[in-house]
């Protein structure tokens, strides 16, 4: 048994440890180089002095480009270092966080039907994964700040929540979002295994006093998404529509889900951090709101307002597991930083179109990794 000397208290994440990890800026980005990560390291060097260190295995077609973007926005070359490794490998893993001040771990596999397909890699990467990045943190001895990104999917199916159909949409009775009080419901192989990886997150903050916070995110989409099938259902309408590609959706079309532009995530970023004093040790949802609900057709209608393409798609039956409505209310994030969404769905995937139209001449994805099935109900925040 650990003498009672040696065991961390609560509330050691306050006080001393916070004002360390305020002071000082090293990040450590695992999964840097994929959409979210990608985009957290631009702000970083372009408003922050932050030293930044990418962490990814680089196994997602097109990320070699969103470090390339990166590589050419940082005037300080010494600023940005990039690993590539995998966070299964937990002496890479141990050897990268050594000296980090910050640590947010993006990297996952990201699609449920991989996890039906291949359950085993799905748990080593998300949840031993994750495992391995906080074994590193705890025995650097430095206490660093973690965020990790988990999802809605271990809230379930929302099989309770009472809805009412209508010609474009399901609406819930209640006109409420989802919040943290919500019953943990892990359902399907990649519900369970970042479920796991998200307790860890959180477990790790009072037993070893590691200032951790979890965002269960929503749909999140922005500049830098490749848009394929199992990263970002937005962005893969939207580009489907200007390349003349089908798509098809699992279900009626009529499923819902709120939308947050990635800028206001990273803001999100941000905020937790400079708040650490109220946020350390919290789990909190994060998404656009009710106010930036929309359903699958809804979006393909604001895509043809937009761009002049209507999508082809066909309907297949619904998958295990899917949400017929996941709306994110995030009062919980706003009391403790103030936060909340500025853009809204249309400026959201405005930026998509925009970034499509600057970079559409690179080789972001090729058509191939584009052409299957879209999944309404896939991991919405992929790395």
């Amino acid at each position: 048994m650990m003498p009672e000397s040696n065991v961390p208290r609560a509330g050691a994440v306050r006080g001393v440890e916070v004002k360390k990890v305020l002071s000082f800026r090293s990040v450590v980005i695992f999964g840097g180089a994929g959409f979210v990560g990608s985009n957290w390291a631009s702000y970083l060097l372009k408003n922050t002095d932050a030293r930044v260190h990418i962490f990814d295995n680089l196994s997602r077609i097109g990320v070699e480009n969103n470090l390339e973007c990166l590589r050419r926005e940082v005037t300080n070359s010494d600023r940005l270092k990039v690993t590539v490794g995998d966070v299964r490998d937990a002496a890479a893993v141990q050897k990268a966080v050594q000296g980090a001040s910050e640590i947010y771990n993006f990297a996952a596999q990201v699609a449920v039907t991989s996890s039906v397909a291949d359950p085993r890699h799905d748990f080593e990467v998300n949840a031993f994964g994750t495992l391995n990045i906080l074994e590193a943190a705890r025995k650097s001895g430095r206490q660093p700040f973690i965020l990790f990104t988990s999802t809605n999917k271990v809230y379930g199916n929302l099989a309770n929540k009472k809805l009412v159909q209508t010609a474009r949409r399901y609406c819930a009775l209640d006109e409420k979002g989802v919040n943290e009080s919500q019953p943990l419901d892990l359902y399907s192989p990649y519900g369970c295994s970042k479920g796991t990886a998200d307790q860890y997150v959180h477990d790790y903050s009072r037993m070893f006093a590691l200032p951790t916070v979890v965002f269960r995110m929503s749909c999140i989409a922005g500049p830098r998404q490749f848009g394929n099938e199992d990263q970002g259902w937005v962005a893969h309408f939207l580009y489907s529509a200007l390349e003349d590609r089908p798509v098809t959706i699992y279900g009626d079309g009529r499923q819902v889900r709120d939308i947050l532009c990635v800028h206001d995530l990273v803001n999100a970023f941000d905020k937790v951090r400079t708040n650490i004093d109220k946020t350390a040790g919290q789990i909190y949802n994060v998404g656009g709101g009710m106010s930036n609900s929309v359903s699958l057709v809804e979006v393909i209608d604001e895509i043809e307002n937009l761009t002049g393409k209507r999508i082809r798609f066909t309907t297949q039956r619904p998958r295990p597991g899917d949400q017929l409505f996941y709306v994110t209310d995030y009062d919980k994030l706003r009391k403790h930083t103030g936060w909340k969404p500025q853009r809204n769905v249309r400026q959201t995937i405005q930026a998509i179109y925009a970034w499509w139209k600057e970079h559409k001449q690179e080789e972001r994805v090729p058509a191939s990794s584009l052409s299957s099935p879209m999944l309404a109900g896939m991991p919405e925040a992929a790395s």
